[in-house]
């Protein structure tokens, strides 16, 4: 019930869901004829939805995520696990499997076989996720298909069907590696999260972060209204919804 809770209210509280919240707030003020209250709010959406989409804000919020934790150049060598967590995928056979599973998770698990290679292919790769609400098959069959198709060596696969999210994802490594150091392979937006996660089950992940969507290298400041830089945002307050969720279970 609290993971659908979880889904359910953080799919609301989003930029461009909040930013049209505001335009119909906006709009039913107009209505009763509250004439200065309905000026507020549709300025204030207007702001709101330029604000995030506009790509240098974006991309500076969100690099100030990706950047907590430093990229795993080269693997440590006593390792022997490498977990890459879950992300979406849609089942359809007509497509590659590169284009049934989603981009961030494809990103992932190349980061997890980039390093396996690097551990002489002695490591296992371990993948995870449920069938979501609708699909047939699991996130993990779907990267096991794909990391196959890569050339891993199947025996050296270890799947995790059951978890929904990362927290569930934790309880799952506890169980298979209780204090084993493991390379663990996400989003960089998403390992911060990931990590505290995984301490506090007590165990030893190596943070290898990648799939990395902001630069403030060479920013824009001349797009406005970027699509781009709303996903960015999207993400951004994906993050940090899940961060204060974590504080409120006392993680």
């Amino acid at each position: 019930m609290d993971f659908l809770l979880k889904k359910f209210i953080s799919m609301f509280l989003m930029p461009l869901p909040l930013g049209v919240f505001f335009i119909v707030l906006a709009l039913v003020l107009l209505y009763r004829n509250k004439t200065k209250p309905a000026k507020f709010m549709l300025i204030l959406s207007v702001l709101w939805l330029f604000f995030f989409s506009y790509p240098p804000v974006a991309n500076t919020l969100l690099h100030s995520i990706e950047s907590k934790n430093a990229t795993l150049h080269h693997a440590p060598e006593n390792v022997k696990y490498i977990y890459v967590l879950g992300g979406g995928h849609h089942t359809d056979e007509s497509f590659p499997i590169t284009s049934q599973i989603f981009e961030a998770s494809v990103v992932r698990l190349t980061e997890g076989i980039r390093l396996y290679h690097q551990l002489h292919e002695e490591a296992s790769i371990i993948v995870s996720g449920y069938s979501g609400l609708f699909d047939p098959t699991t996130h993990a069959v779907m990267q096991e298909k794909l990391a196959l198709a890569l050339g891993v060596k199947k025996e050296q696969i270890i799947l995790r069907p059951a978890p929904r999210d990362t927290e569930e994802e934790a309880i799952a490594a506890k169980a298979l590696l209780g204090n084993k150091p493991f390379i663990l392979v996400t989003s960089a937006s998403h390992m911060t999260r990931a990590m505290y996660f995984f301490k506090n089950e007590g165990l030893h992940p190596i943070p290898a972060p990648t799939n990395h969507l902001a630069s403030i290298q060479h920013l824009n400041y001349s797009k406005f209204f970027s699509s781009e830089a709303l996903v960015k945002s999207r993400i951004v307050f994906h993050e940090i919804l899940g961060l204060i969720w974590q504080k409120v279970k006392g993680i």
